[in-house]
Parts: structure tokens; C-alpha cells; sequence
């Protein structure tokens, strides 16, 4: 899946880009119909320790999907963004299939 990251207000390293898409190509497993997709990588500022940010964007045949998380770490925050897409592709796969 052709993923572009963006990394905002920071410079992300070459790992965590690598983390983020290997996270994101395992949705493909769920719907193979996944035109591409936009991740966002963002530092919240202020004191508090949950101040990662990662913006999911797919684009399907038809439809948009997204996904936000905020967690301590970017690596949590992708992985629960990630399980949240997964829920939204097997609901379209699923309203799709039964049309």
C-alpha cells in the first residue's frame, strides 16, 4: 500500500516510519481494495505525557477512512489506530458484501 507520512513539527526517524507502515500494510490483510493511505504524526505541546499523536487517513474504492489516537508513546498510538481502521474496513467489507 503506497502510505506518505508526515511528521509534524518534529522529524520522525527512519524506525518509527518503518514501524508505522509495517502496522498499516497489515490491513491489507483485512480489505485488499485499499487505494492508499496518509498517516500523520504529531506532538501535542504542553506538560502531559500523552502528548503523541498518530492520524490514520485511508482512501477505499468509494470511501474515506480515518483514525486518531493519542497515547504516551507513537508506537501505541499507531497500534491502536490501526485496530480502529481494522474495525472500520471489516464494517464496510461486511455492509458491502451483504448488498
Amino acid at each position: 500500500m503506497k502510505l506518505q507520512t508526515h511528521a509534524v513539527h518534529f522529524d520522525a526517524d527512519s524506525k518509527l516510519i518503518d514501524f508505522v507502515q509495517k502496522k498499516a500494510n497489515k490491513l491489507e490483510t483485512f480489505y485488499d481494495r485499499i487505494i492508499d493511505g496518509e498517516v500523520f504524526l504529531k506532538l501535542e505541546p504542553g506538560e502531559a505525557t500523552d502528548n503523541k499523536i498518530v492520524e490514520i487517513k485511508l482512501n477505499i474504492p468509494g470511501n474515506q477512512l480515518f483514525a486518531k489516537e493519542q497515547e504516551d508513546s507513537f508506537e501505541a498510538a499507531a497500534d491502536r489506530a490501526v485496530s480502529a481502521l481494522k474495525k472500520q474496513l471489516l464494517k464496510h467489507k461486511e455492509k458491502n458484501s451483504s448488498h
